[in-house]
């Protein structure tokens, strides 16, 4: 329906999609920040709603990759480009501009926007009370879950694929681990007499509708990549490209938080994001067709380990990710892309 519509007036171009890819992402972001306002906090929101949001590209290329028989390597280099992207180089640059300070004992909360007419909890940023270690608590249980997924897709690709069986048991790992969290949201609303309110399902409709309209952008962009058969922008770099667009809500929602100062929400929104591609869409993608593992795959995931625990270390010894530390990421970054496209 929407390429016909944009076809009536002569807007069916890669240039007109992206960017209603982007304005989708945008308004999905707005609605997310007012669930603050309904019953979720900003550690919940970053680790169950946002990795959904702006992970959604990645479930709805799975989609599109199995109805159409899509090649499983491309698969597979869409969800490493998409992690190995939100550990280093998305974390990286809101870092290196602002500090990610989810914790640091004995200062002031930083400022970081407007002040809210609802009651909401000091901000994560600069907070040394029980707010900031709670948080940072919690941040650490989301990367020793990455960890612990990174670990399981490579003990179950060492036979040199990922079949159906191993697929089951990624998504049921992702499951277990999005129940515990939802009971921990309800445990923590009970406890502080927070419900979800009437908006808080509207912005969910709105989000349903996002939904859809992200799966047209995606679809038709997909299938205008892969009839480019010369050039960068081709199918050739079919996992690649769509693992950087699936990326870039990401990096708004980073670079948004991180300049309100929210370094909370920016680092599970990341963090959260990466358990949609490593288990869950390898999981899926699995049911309906076995993953070959490559010489990619296991340095991606070797890549992906090494930042989870940089991230838990600066998180223990520096309350959050230092703007130095942001530079070094932003530069491993680079070395990935050099290793994966250009040696």
């Amino acid at each position: 329906m929407l390429p016909d519509l944009l076809e009536r007036f002569s807007l069916n171009d890669p240039w007109t999609y992206l960017g209603l890819f982007l304005g989708v992402s945008l308004l999905m972001l707005w609605r997310l920040e007012a669930m603050l306002d309904h019953g979720l906090e900003g550690t919940a929101l970053g680790t169950l709603i946002m990795p959904y949001c702006s992970g959604l590209g990645n479930l709805i290329f799975v989609a599109i990759m199995v109805a159409r028989d899509g090649a499983p390597h491309e698969v597979l280099t869409n969800c490493l480009v998409n992690n190995v992207t939100n550990l280093t180089l998305v974390l990286g640059v809101p870092a290196v501009f602002w500090g990610l300070q989810v914790m640091a004992p004995g200062k002031p909360a930083a400022a970081g926007g407007p002040a809210r007419k609802t009651a909401r909890p000091a901000r994560a940023d600069g907070g040394g009370g029980t707010e900031g270690q709670l948080n940072r608590l919690s941040l650490l249980l989301t990367l020793v879950a990455g960890l612990f997924f990174t670990g399981a897709a490579w003990a179950l690709g060492r036979d040199g694929r990922i079949d159906r069986t191993d697929g089951l048991l990624l998504i049921g790992l992702f499951l277990f681990w999005q129940c515990f969290q939802v009971f921990d949201v309800l445990k923590h609303n009970i406890r502080a007499r927070v419900s979800f309110g009437f908006m808080f399902y509207v912005d969910a409709l709105v989000v349903l509708v996002c939904a859809y309209l992200m799966y047209e952008t995606i679809d038709w962009l997909v299938t205008w990549l892969s009839a480019q058969k010369t050039g960068f922008v081709s199918a050739a770099n079919l996992g690649w490209l769509t693992g950087w667009l699936m990326v870039l809500p990401n990096a708004v929602l980073a670079l948004y938080w991180g300049w309100k100062r929210r370094a909370d929400v920016v680092y599970t929104s990341q963090v959260g994001d990466g358990h949609i591609c490593i288990p869950l869409c390898l999981g899926l993608y699995a049911l309906f067709k076995p993953l070959p593992v490559s010489v990619f795959f296991t340095t991606g995931l070797c890549i992906l380990a090494g930042a989870t625990v940089v991230h838990g270390l600066l998180l223990l010894l520096t309350g959050g990710l230092p703007r130095w530390a942001g530079a070094v990421l932003t530069l491993a970054y680079g070395w990935f892309v050099w290793q994966g496209l250009l040696a």
